[in-house]
C-alpha cells in the first residue's frame, strides 16, 4: 500500500514540473506565460521560442508521463496503478502544484503515458496527430482527434479494461482542456502553428 501511495504522489509531482516555464527561463530567459497563448506547454514553446526549444519541451513533458507509468510498473506491476499513475501525471501537468494548480493541456505528457501502456497504438496516435497538424497547421485539432482515437484503439487492440477506461478519461480531459481552442476552430479564429514568433 505504501508503494502505491508513493508512486501516485511521485507521478503527480513529476507531472507538476513545469518544464516549459523552467527551461524557457533558464535557457532562453523567456517566461512562456507572457507570450503567445500564455501556455507553458510544447506548442507555445515551439510558437514562441522556435522548433528546437519546442521539441525539447515536448520531449521533457513526454518523459513525465512515461516515467510515471514506468515507476508504477516497477514498484507495483499493476495495470490499474499504472493507469492511475498516468492520469495523475497528466493532471499534474495541467494542474501543477508549482503553478497554483494551473498548467498545460496534457497532450505530450498523455502521449508519454500511452507510449508506456500501449506502444503500438501510441505510434498510430502520434502519426495521426502529426499528419493533421502538418496538413491543417492546427495543433489543437490534431490533439483532440488523436486523444479521441486512444480509447477506440485500446478497445480494438484488446487491451485490459483499465487501459480503455484511461483512454476515455484522458481523451475527455484533454478535449475539455481544449474547449477554448474548439470554440476558436469553429469560429475560424484559431491560431495556426508557426515557429519562433513572440507576440
Amino acid at each position: 500500500m505504501a508503494s502505491v501511495l508513493l508512486v501516485c504522489l511521485a507521478s503527480y509531482l513529476l507531472g507538476s514540473i513545469p518544464n516549459g516555464l523552467v527551461f524557457g527561463k533558464l535557457l532562453w530567459h523567456v517566461d512562456l506565460r507572457e507570450y503567445g497563448s500564455h501556455n507553458i506547454g510544447a506548442t507555445n514553446a515551439w510558437r514562441t521560442l522556435g522548433k528546437g526549444p519546442g521539441f525539447l519541451i515536448f520531449l521533457l513533458d513526454f518523459l513525465k508521463g512515461a516515467l510515471s507509468v514506468g515507476l508504477a510498473e516497477v514498484f507495483t506491476a499493476s495495470p490499474l496503478i499504472m493507469v492511475i499513475a498516468g492520469i495523475l501525471a497528466i493532471v499534474g501537468h495541467s494542474c501543477s502544484l508549482f503553478l497554483h494548480f494551473k498548467g498545460g493541456k496534457g497532450v505530450a505528457t498523455g502521449l508519454g503515458v500511452i507510449a508506456m501502456l500501449m506502444p503500438v497504438p501510441s505510434l498510430l496516435v502520434f502519426l495521426v496527430w502529426l499528419v493533421i497538424v502538418m496538413i491543417t497547421k492546427y495543433v489543437s485539432l490534431g490533439s483532440c482527434i488523436a486523444a479521441a482515437l486512444v480509447p477506440v484503439l485500446a478497445y480494438v487492440w484488446g487491451y485490459p479494461v483499465p487501459y480503455t477506461a484511461f483512454g476515455v478519461l484522458a481523451a475527455a480531459f484533454i478535449i475539455i482542456r481544449h474547449k477554448s481552442n474548439i470554440v476558436r476552430l469553429m469560429n475560424g479564429t484559431e491560431n495556426k502553428i508557426h515557429a519562433g514568433h513572440r507576440d
